[in-house]
């Protein structure tokens, strides 16, 4: 893949992923359409899985970009060994547990078929895998690496769904499960796996190991918290709520969320950028500040997009089917908007080794479940409680980070 002369290789993965952005919202937008509300409450169910799985898939991806940069350089084949064969027994425990309980599944989420899980759950340990080459590529900042697994992942995903769609060939759950696991062989190249790193005996040091348990457990903990965030609402209305009531959410969700995406493309770049610059003795803090002020005007123009013309944009993407629900739009994006904002801080402090934003954020996300299952008269009172919850998020952090920016400038002049 040739790069044009005017790009680096940092831009190259933005315009990259804001096509597999553009691509999966193309999928979710056209299988709303085709299939209508109540059936894309079912087809949204695994959607909404999928993201669940790329949270907790990230904690190994940003496992393996954090120590490939930190490292000695003679250490690294030895960490890769160690990490891949992990990501391979984890996932495929995790499978099983996924397996072993499709049925109950099925029934919470009022599902008619459980084979769908099956599915889901046979790609989970081909998606750890595919994790840890993609933390690997981003540590690394080989960005170019990087955009072809989600490009490609993206393209397998779509190709092989409406494939299966158009030509009839299968119920659209069953089509979408298939695409989705599919995808997740396509999403491997380039992928550094093979049969050597996971038979391999390879260890690593009490410090080293230690070092990696730590970040480990601090940032499963978190991307649980994402995961709760993200797609608790999603769940508990698909559980409370009738299949119309839930598919109009699923579509609400899915453009609200537009902001939380472009945000996770920076945090990307964002990430390596402050682990080097740190382990190179220079100020994070400046890298950080250089993506505030454009996330600021993306979301500020995000919503007022949605409160200005709701009705247009959810005709637009979704058609009349959905439009009902419009007067939320705005709302929803707000509440997308300030958890974006308070996951950049977050983020950035998770890369520094600092860990007291993500017990903020770990507190917040279980009050949304907590509040969500006691208080879900309607699906406005839904909305307006992630509101609430997530300016308290953004709040906590932001004055941890201000707290954090003073205590340094005090140390100076002592």
């Amino acid at each position: 893949m040739p790069l044009p002369s005017k790009l680096s290789p940092a831009q190259w993965f933005m315009v990259t992923v804001m096509l597999v952005n553009a691509g999966n919202y193309a999928y979710n937008l056209l299988l709303g359409r085709w299939l209508g509300p109540t059936i894309f409450a079912d087809v949204a169910l695994l959607i909404t899985l999928l993201l669940v799985l790329s949270f907790v898939a990230m904690t190994i991806q940003l496992l393996a970009a954090k120590f490939v940069i930190e490292l000695p350089d003679d250490k690294i084949d030895n960490f890769k060994k160690v990490v891949y064969k992990y990501a391979l027994i984890s996932g495929s425990l995790v499978g099983i547990v996924c397996m072993l309980n499709a049925q109950s599944l099925a029934s919470m989420f009022q599902l008619k078929h459980d084979y769908v899980f099956y599915l889901f759950a046979a790609g989970i340990p081909i998606y750890f895998i595919m994790s840890v080459s993609r933390g690997l590529h981003q540590g690394k900042q080989q960005f170019i690496e990087l955009s072809r697994s989600y490009l490609f992942e993206m393209l397998g995903r779509l190709s092989v769904t409406f494939v299966l769609i158009g030509f009839q060939l299968v119920e659209p759950t069953l089509a979408v499960a298939l695409g989705i696991l599919i995808s997740f062989v396509f999403g491997l190249y380039p992928n550094q796996f093979t049969r050597n790193s996971v038979w391999s005996r390879s260890t690593l040091n009490k410090s080293e190991s230690k070092a990696i348990v730590h970040f480990l457990l601090i940032t499963a903990f978190y991307e649980g918290t994402q995961i709760v965030i993200n797609n608790s609402d999603i769940l508990i209305v698909k559980h409370y709520f009738d299949h119309l009531e839930a598919g109009l959410y699923a579509s609400l969700a899915l453009i609200g969320r537009v902001v939380y995406f472009v945000i996770w493309m920076l945090i990307m770049i964002l990430l390596p950028k402050v682990i080097q610059a740190k382990k190179d003795g220079g100020n994070p803090q400046k890298i950080l500040k250089s993506y505030i002020k454009f996330i600021i005007i993306l979301t500020t123009s995000l919503i007022s997009l949605c409160y200005l013309f709701p009705e247009t944009i959810i005709t637009l993407l979704f058609g009349d089917a959905y439009i009902s629900l419009g007067y939320l739009l705005y709302q929803y994006a707000l509440a997308t908007s300030l958890f974006a904002l308070a996951n950049l801080f977050v983020y950035y402090f998770l890369s520094l080794s600092s860990y007291k934003p993500v017990i903020m954020a770990m507190f917040f996300g279980l009050s949304q479940v907590v509040f969500l299952i006691l208080f879900h008269k309607t699906l406005e009172q839904v909305v307006q409680i992630q509101i609430a919850l997530m300016a308290g998020l953004l709040t906590v952090t932001l004055s941890y980070y201000f707290y954090q920016n003073w205590k340094q400038s005090k140390q100076k002049l002592a």
